[in-house]
């Protein structure tokens, strides 16, 4: 096993998750985290190890692409990447979170003031 756990699964040197699927013919690959905050949560992961969306602008527009081929099947959804770790990226290979919403599913998001149920 490598230093990067998504670079471990992508080359197939770790389990893959649940609900893991290549994107076509493109070099990503779409699976559920370990713990998804809501069902259907999704991860959007580029083959190539790339630190953060910074790094490659072409690899991160290939991957919000499919990120935004996940939500289609979503009434609501979020689109989230983080980079740096004070903005809670904890693992250093660019992913997006594709995160299935309805209201009142308990999930706040710090920005919003929302009150969850």
């Amino acid at each position: 096993m490598g230093d990067c756990v998504f670079c471990d699964i992508v080359n197939g040197l770790a389990a893959k998750p649940k609900r893991y699927r290549e994107c076509g013919v493109d070099p990503v690959s779409a699976f559920e985290p370990l713990n998804p905050v809501t069902p259907g949560h999704t991860l959007i992961v580029p083959w190539e190890h790339v630190e953060d969306a910074r790094t490659d602008e072409d690899v991160s527009a290939l991957c919000m692409r499919w990120a935004s081929i996940a939500a289609l099947s979503m009434h609501s959804s979020n689109i989230i990447t983080s980079i740096g770790a004070a903005a809670t990226q904890s693992v250093t290979h660019l992913h997006l979170h594709v995160v299935p919403r309805r209201e009142g599913d308990g999930l706040a998001l710090p920005w919003t003031g929302q009150v969850t149920a």
